[in-house]
């Protein structure tokens, strides 16, 4: 796909140019030209177009700075708009607005997929941000003092996209992660991950098994219950840390943003006070109470569970936990527990990988994990003017943090081009 305009930003700044190297007074500038001699205004390079990136791309604007969002999809947020029809925001819509655009009130204060997606494209072309769409980078390779951006060849007249500074907002949940069950692949049912769930329409009248006791596998749970399944099960490996999504008109969210500079131990204990004070004791009906406290797991990676209709299911037993797959046999589904069961659809909700090795793999930038080493408005060390956001999930919310690490990103890149001049090559500006 030839580069083009995300959809949201067309209608306010007109068809899309194409993408050339930036110019000087005397043409196109050159590699060789010095960083006094071509404007200091070359363009931040955004890679993604999602919350994170359309985030930093205002932020940056807001200062001055320019940038150009690249987005390998033909739209902005589209991840958001592959998400599961009964998606809501556990987070409150006041909360989770970008920098610069408030969510409308019209939104509710739990704002659906769908008003999620209106609100990024309303974001995207109230902030006249430049979003240049079907440009896939592979790598982002270090070149003297810029960054070139491999896979962006034919958007930059047959030479790769570059840039002094570049913000890598691809995702948290990029990647879908499915285990690698032994026997899976002699199984006749059907499995999908949940990134392929939409409505429970389709699994009217069937069995089914849904795996990961996460947000998004116990909300597609209660979804498939409510829709009609036959029976649904929901299979756990760790008891999670169930949490209601406000009390007394007091968002979860609120708490975590309090509690989240806090030790460790102490927020999980009052995590343990907060959630018999609010949640009912489901060990009798199969899924007992988190033996790990809210604050450990969060530093684990996984948040607590809000309750959107879990618990009463459970109660109601029109959802029933069960213990972690642990294989699949030609006529069966193998629990740890030695329990075989015979779904028809097995729902992998076992979360993403943000898949950044093949993008930043060989910087030395990435743990363990694949995560990056530094995010928000710090860089790793040996890559300067390389910065990475919306790679966290934490307890004060995803967008809020997408919110502060733009503002902070932004930040950074004006006071160091205030500093010195940027080097010369990067993309026109419109």
């Amino acid at each position: 796909m030839s580069a083009g305009r995300a959809a949201g930003a067309v209608d306010a700044l007109g068809p899309g140019l194409p993408v050339s190297l930036s110019e000087g007074p005397g043409g196109a500038v050159g590699r060789g030209m010095a960083p006094d001699a071509a404007a200091v205004a070359a363009p931040v390079l955004v890679v993604g177009a999602g919350p994170a990136g359309l985030a930093a791309a205002a932020a940056l604007g807001r200062r001055g700075v320019p940038a150009v969002v690249l987005e390998r999809a033909d739209v902005v947020a589209s991840s958001w708009r592959g998400h599961y029809d009964r998606l809501h925001l556990h987070t409150t819509r006041r909360m989770s607005a970008l920098p610069g655009l408030a969510i409308p009130r019209s939104a509710g204060r739990w704002v659906s997929r769908d008003d999620v997606v209106a609100y990024l494209e309303r974001y995207a072309a109230h902030h006249r941000l430049d979003v240049r769409t079907g440009v896939e980078v592979t790598a982002v390779v270090r070149d003297g003092d810029r960054w070139l951006l491999e896979g962006t060849e034919a958007a930059g007249d047959g030479e790769p996209l570059a840039s002094p500074h570049v913000v890598v907002a691809t995702g948290y949940n990029h990647v879908p992660a499915v285990p690698a069950w032994p026997g899976v692949e002699a199984w006749p049912g059907t499995l999908l991950h949940a990134r392929d769930y939409r409505a429970p329409a389709a699994f009217r009248g069937r069995d089914v098994l849904v795996v990961g006791s996460g947000n998004t596998g116990a909300e597609i749970a209660v979804d498939l219950a409510e829709g009609g399944a036959a029976r649904v099960r929901l299979s756990f490996r760790t008891a999670p840390n169930i949490v209601r999504r406000s009390t007394a008109g007091w968002p979860a969210q609120a708490t975590g943003v309090l509690v989240r500079h806090l030790p460790v131990p102490l927020v999980d204990r009052m995590g343990v006070v907060v959630t018999r004070l609010g949640v009912p004791d489901l060990t009798a009906y199969g899924l007992p109470r988190s033996t790990v406290g809210v604050a450990t797991r969060v530093r684990q990676g996984t948040v607590p569970l809000q309750d959107v209709g879990l618990v009463a299911a459970v109660r109601a037993r029109r959802v029933e936990p069960v213990p972690a797959v642990v294989g699949f046999e030609p006529d069966a589904v193998v629990l740890a527990d030695g329990a075989r069961v015979t779904p028809d659809v097995v729902v992998a909700a076992t979360g993403y990988r943000p898949g950044l090795e093949s993008l930043l793999g060989g910087l030395g930038v990435l743990d363990a994990r694949g995560l990056p080493r530094a995010r928000g408005a710090r860089t790793a060390p040996g890559a300067p003017g390389l910065y990475v956001t919306g790679f966290t999930n934490p307890i004060s919310g995803m967008l809020r943090e997408m919110r502060i690490d733009a503002v902070r990103i932004a930040r950074a890149i004006a006071r160091e081009r205030a500093g010195a001049g940027a080097p010369s090559v990067g993309v026109a500006q419109r």
